[in-house]
């Protein structure tokens, strides 16, 4: 483009087509010449666009520049390959519908993106988690585009996560929690009914999650110290809690039968305290015998937290026995419907003591005397004279 007829210059890298009246940027990146159109009639505006569209061409690699949505999942999926299987199985169906169903085809190159069509795309997802997920993944597949400059910046840039519903979630009780344990464990014609009833005595007990359950060894289990060592998979870190009265039972007895399938010798550290990892079904099944709400292993440690906070322990002391860095935030957060009992005794506390309340002087306590009301006066009239008398 030139300052020829068809096109009118209206300042450095700046023309305008003055039959539509569009405004035009031409510029030079790397030695190579870029003409775009700025989409605008107005000059002040022109000029504004320029400036930003100059940044984003700098920003952007020339080389990296016909990369397709498509090529970009494929090089998104690659980065993946380390991370849990559930966790890339849920990143992989995101990744598939971007394939068939993003607005436009995802046969286009990821510089015409826009976010109207990330926003429409996210729109088709109903659920909060559902909508978070696709969005995480989004927000890493163009993250790798920026980093790799192929694009200036994502399209997914200030997309806000759905809010989160607050549902009160249900949460079994203590002589619930018996039952649940005790209903599995007699269930006579189960091979792995004792081992699924110990495993959801232990999450209960413990206040742990499944798969820092599963994962725990005899070696992270110390007797003499009273402490458990387990690893936060959410978090991948490791933390320590006490081996609370109420668990020390149930890991002294498991390791009384380890001892004992070991021929006396203690078991090897190396060796797992549960041999099943998922008791859901038995879970469940155990709730419809009791006619019991659908609990789950993440109830039970609900049920953990729940009956801590009751108890009086304090929230800070609880976020780290659930291996939490963030000093009970979470915790506040998530459980401010639990039942009122540690509240109610805490309530009992506010009460004035009659020495606290300030002495009235005795100006005051005239002022607060109720005044006294002075007697009706009566007054006797005399008795008009009989009619006969008056004449």
């Amino acid at each position: 483009m030139s300052s020829s007829a068809s096109f009118e210059k209206a300042g450095e890298c700046l023309y305008r087509n003055p039959s539509s009246g569009t405004y035009y940027a031409l510029v030079k990146i790397r030695g190579k010449q870029i003409k775009a159109s700025l989409k605008t009639k107005g000059l002040v505006e022109a000029r504004r666009k320029l400036k930003l569209k100059r940044e984003e061409l700098e920003l952007i690699d020339p080389e990296q520049g016909k990369i397709t949505l498509i090529d970009l999942c494929e090089k998104y999926l690659r980065t993946i390959k380390s991370q849990a299987v559930s966790t890339k199985i849920g990143k992989a169906g995101v990744i598939k519908r971007v394939k068939s169903e993003w607005p436009g085809g995802s046969d286009r190159l990821i510089q015409k993106i826009k976010p109207s069509e990330a926003m429409e795309f996210l729109a088709e997802y109903e659920g909060q988690s559902r909508h978070r997920q696709a969005l995480n993944v989004l927000r890493s597949m163009f993250a790798i585009a920026v980093k790799d400059r192929m694009i200036a910046r994502s399209p997914v840039d200030g997309e806000k996560q759905r809010k989160a519903s607050d549902p009160i979630r249900d949460t079994p009780t203590l002589s619930e929690f018996y039952q649940l344990v005790e209903s599995v464990r007699s269930q006579q014609f189960s091979d792995t009914a004792k081992e699924s009833a110990d495993f959801i005595e232990f999450l209960g007990l413990a206040g742990l999650g499944q798969a820092e359950a599963e994962s725990l060894t005899w070696g992270d289990v110390d007797f003499k110290k009273s402490l458990l060592i387990t690893f936060r998979h959410k978090t991948k870190s490791g933390f320590a809690i006490p081996i609370y009265p109420q668990l020390l039972p149930l890991l002294r007895r498991r390791n009384e039968a380890a001892v004992q399938q070991n021929e006396g010798k203690p078991p090897a550290k190396y060796l797992r305290v549960f041999n099943i990892g998922n008791p859901r079904i038995a879970l469940a099944s155990a709730c419809k015998r009791l006619d019991l709400p659908n609990y789950t292993c993440r109830s039970l440690r609900r049920m953990f937290i729940t009956i801590a906070i009751e108890r009086g322990v304090d929230v800070k002391v609880i976020a780290q026995w659930q291996g939490h860095k963030d000093g009970g935030k979470l915790i506040l957060n998530t459980y401010s419907h639990v039942r009122p009992v540690h509240s109610l005794e805490m309530a009992k506390l506010m009460v004035i003591e009659p020495a606290e309340k300030p002495q009235k002087t005795k100006a005051a306590k005239a002022a607060a005397r109720p005044a006294r009301k002075t007697p009706a006066v009566r007054v006797r009239l005399p008795h008009a004279p009989p009619a006969s008398l008056q004449s």
